[in-house]
């Protein structure tokens, strides 16, 4: 495999690892949950469901521009991305704080699903897998049940990395950092959340 087949799952895998380590996309939940309960399997038993709702928000995500761009061109797409990821970015930064999924810590199988499930829909984390699929897809020999396969592995990669670096972050805080240090040394996630999808959105303007 060259760099240039390899680039686009390397940047599912880099989304994945950078989904997982916003506490907004579940660690810093599973931590929270494993404390009220006094439990490190709650913790674990929180992650597979997170997984599962990202993975469903992402992939919805990824089909449907897969089946627009059966009868759309892909500079139609990436424009129509681009600007909905801007659009979304300012709306992020401007009110994303005020809407805020609440699920409390008695939060079962299917609520932790929902809520990661929102959660990456709200973040708009779909379409940041857009400027990578797209041209994966369209390389294709053929379209249809072969870009389905596409977009899947593309959510299975991105998913399992998220999964591992959530799954690594929230173990050690659990065990080792309690969230205490978060008062010293909390890192702006909302900020840099909001400058990945403005960077995302240009990328896929640009590149129309």
């Amino acid at each position: 495999m060259t760099l240039q087949t390899a680039w686009p799952w390397l940047t599912f895998a880099g989304l994945g690892l950078f989904h997982g380590l916003n506490p907004a996309m579940g660690w810093l939940f599973a931590v929270a949950l494993g404390l009220h309960r006094h439990s490190r399997r709650a913790v674990l038993l929180a992650l597979p469901p997170m997984a599962a709702g990202h993975a469903l928000s992402i992939w919805l995500v990824a089909a449907s521009v897969m089946a627009v761009g059966a009868v759309v061109n892909a500079p139609a797409i990436h424009l129509a991305a681009g600007s909905i990821l801007m659009v979304w970015a300012g709306y992020h930064w401007l009110y994303g704080h005020r809407h805020r999924v609440r699920v409390g810590m008695t939060a079962g199988i299917g609520g932790l699903a929902v809520w990661s499930f929102l959660m990456a829909t709200a973040h708009g984390a779909g379409l940041m897998l857009v400027p990578a699929l797209v041209p994966l897809c369209a390389s294709l020999p053929t379209v249809g049940r072969a870009s389905l396969l596409v977009s899947l592995a593309a959510v299975a990669v991105h998913t399992l990395t998220m999964l591992v670096a959530t799954g690594l972050i929230a173990v050690v805080v659990y065990e080792w950092l309690g969230l205490a240090f978060l008062r010293r040394s909390w890192i702006n996630f909302d900020l840099l959340w909001t400058g990945a999808l403005v960077a995302t959105g240009l990328v896929l303007i640009i590149t129309a």
